[in-house]
């Protein structure tokens, strides 16, 4: 059964996908398949490609069915048409795919398979806009309105040093990096998304001057 319908609204972005119900939706980034160097550049714990791609797919298979959704925000794979389709093949979902800076390199004509392509794309989740991009934006519509900004791109681990790591600090607390390296390998759900903003805005608001 698919809990998917589309509808328009004045004040909404045209073809925003909205969802009735929040379940079976599920997030993920910066897999990564096939590219042996990002082990050693993100400190992944493994010691082979194979066996990240071996531990990926069985952590996303472990969580995800095979009529759940799932978006995946960027940087899916390495390698060509062939290489794609034999990892869709194994991973459970209908998968859209919001494109990173690797998948615009390395995408090829025939790969059919995801649910759908783009460059950006907003939900609405039973009255929650969510607007998904691979990059984190410090600006981007809505988020003063309580929209929040899914990610990935920036690796996110405790571990973390990388040229982007300082200006992390300035991201609003309603986005989240959805990359498989901040969220143990794995694909998260929206509920899971929700519990972790709902925190974040919270010691966000604890945080700010008393009047």
């Amino acid at each position: 059964m698919s809990y998917l319908c589309v509808q328009k609204e004045k004040d909404m972005v045209q073809d925003t996908l909205f969802f009735e119900k929040n379940e079976h939706l599920f997030f993920t980034a910066d897999t990564h398949f096939g590219h042996r160097n990002i082990i050693k550049y993100c400190q992944r714990p493994y010691t082979s490609v194979e066996e990240m791609e071996e531990t990926i797919i069985a952590n996303w298979n472990s969580v995800v069915d095979k009529d759940d959704l799932v978006f995946h925000l960027g940087d899916f794979a390495m390698g060509g048409s062939k290489e794609w389709s034999r990892l869709l093949q194994r991973l459970n979902g209908r998968i859209h795919l919001i494109l990173g800076n690797h998948d615009v390199q390395t995408i090829r004509s025939g790969v059919s398979s995801f649910e759908g392509i783009a460059m950006q794309m907003m939900l609405n989740v039973q009255g929650q806009k969510i607007y998904l991009n691979h990059y984190p934006f410090l600006c981007y519509s809505g988020s003063s309105r309580n929209t929040w900004q899914l990610f990935g791109h920036v690796h996110t681990c405790s571990n973390n040093n990388g040229k982007d790591s300082s200006r992390l600090k300035m991201l609003l607390p309603t986005q989240y990096d959805v990359g498989v390296d901040n969220n143990n390998y794995t694909p998260v759900s929206f509920d899971q998304i929700k519990a972790t903003i709902s925190k974040q805005v919270k010691l966000y608001e604890q945080k700010l001057p008393k009047e």
